[in-house]
């Protein structure tokens, strides 16, 4: 049977008696490999980018004072002396008087401090005629307006996405220093449970949380290790468990912890080392018979076999763990208000978590739709949710119409 059920902040803070989770290192990657990791250290850049003044249209390099008093009809005359393509350094210098062919993204030359745009201006052999004056600096882009040297263009702790790592290639980064991704061991139990790509045979239904779980790792910046489909036998968990110890930072596992004779988890977890089990059992639904172990420093989650079980209980206890050990700030979790939809019934003297989808009622209301469960197993109700509303354990129902707080995943 269970120990005594915590509360979902007892839970909390016995896990954070024992462990306290803090990045487990920093290491040099390539720009190409940094994608969804956290920056180790600021970025300072060490030029400017734009590097040089360039022309931000294609037009003519001119003085600025050259084109005053150009009108529609009675244009400025200036002499055309080449042209500035993309690429390369202006061999030109812009004396008053005249001008040069300039291209989009080419460097201003020496002399000149605007550009013309081309739609303003009408060729004729050598000669250019501009119909419209421009200011200095109109139309080119100042050496450093975008980043300037010595500026701190990344903080540390920062989430690399597309466009942090566009900036990071504009400084000319090819390696940048990030934390490690901890890596986390997944595995599921159950005599029912069948490896994917096998054939589905009488009884049995193929591993939906080594896969559902592996995916919420690399999506908080871990790197999962999937370890595969383990029967409810002691020593067969004993013997996975520990090797997962020796190489893992995290381990998780589904499955075989509720209080049938084949939930051998809890067991399992308490002979693998000191303190063991600190958590056995949390007053919630879904997850109630979620297990937490401790074992050489290591946190061990044991969730329970339901997928959208699962899937919740990570969300709220494993999530912020394996971000914190990634260098990740960890982020607060979206919400938004809504209308209930229909009446959402708690279960007695647990913290209840309603899954539910949004969507606009005629008058444009938001509404927070329960999603049909039937069972906690049922994976399509997680696919089928936006986020969940949480009903505390001394609040009996959620009333149709009333007030709801979505958490969103």
């Amino acid at each position: 049977m269970f120990r005594k059920l915590l509360t979902l902040e007892e839970a909390k803070a016995v896990l954070s008696q024992h462990f306290t989770p803090k990045p487990i290192g920093t290491e040099e990657v390539s720009l190409l490999e940094a994608y969804n990791r956290v920056l180790s250290e600021d970025v300072i850049s060490d030029l400017n980018i734009p590097p040089f003044n360039r022309s931000t249209v294609d037009g003519y390099a001119v003085k600025a004072q050259d084109t005053f008093g150009a009108e529609e009809n009675k244009p400025v005359m200036l002499k055309i002396y080449g042209e500035i393509n993309i690429g390369e350094l202006p061999k030109i210098k812009i004396a008053d008087g005249e001008t040069a062919e300039i291209v989009t993204g080419a460097p201003i030359p020496e002399g000149a401090d605007a550009v013309v745009m081309l739609e303003h201006t009408e060729r004729k052999d050598d000669v250019l005629y501009i119909y419209n004056a421009v200011g200095k600096d109109e139309n080119v882009m100042k050496a450093g307006a975008d980043i300037r040297k010595g500026e701190n263009v990344l903080k540390a702790g920062k989430l690399l996405g597309s466009k942090e790592i566009g900036v990071l290639a504009a400084l000319g980064k090819r390696k940048i220093q990030v934390y490690k991704t901890p890596n986390v061991a997944v595995l599921s139990t159950g005599a029912e449970i069948s490896e994917l790509g096998t054939k589905l045979l009488p009884g049995k239904i193929y591993d939906i949380n080594a896969y559902s779980l592996s995916t919420a790792v690399a999506e908080n910046c871990g790197t999962p290790i999937y370890l595969g489909v383990f029967p409810d036998d002691e020593f067969k968990l004993h013997k996975v468990l520990k090797n997962a110890l020796a190489s893992a930072d995290v381990i998780l596992t589904s499955g075989g912890v509720s209080v049938g004779p084949t939930d051998v988890i809890p067991k399992t977890l308490d002979s693998l080392g000191k303190p063991g089990v600190i958590i056995n059992g949390i007053a919630i639904k879904p997850g109630k018979p979620t297990t937490i172990a401790i074992v050489d420093g290591k946190p061990i989650f044991s969730l329970p076999g339901h997928p959208t079980s699962a899937l919740l209980v990570f969300h709220l206890l494993v999530r912020p763990i394996i971000q914190s050990m990634a260098g990740l700030k960890r982020r607060k979790i979206l919400k938004v208000k809504a209308f209930a939809s229909a009446r959402m019934i708690s279960a007695k003297g647990r913290r209840t978590f309603i899954m539910v989808k949004l969507k606009r009622d005629k008058s444009n209301r938001l509404l927070a739709e329960p999603v049909p469960t039937g069972l906690s197993g049922a994976i399509t109700t997680m696919a089928r949710a936006n986020g969940f509303v949480e009903i505390p354990e001394n609040q009996q129902f959620v009333d149709e119409n009333e007030k709801v707080v979505v958490c969103l995943f």
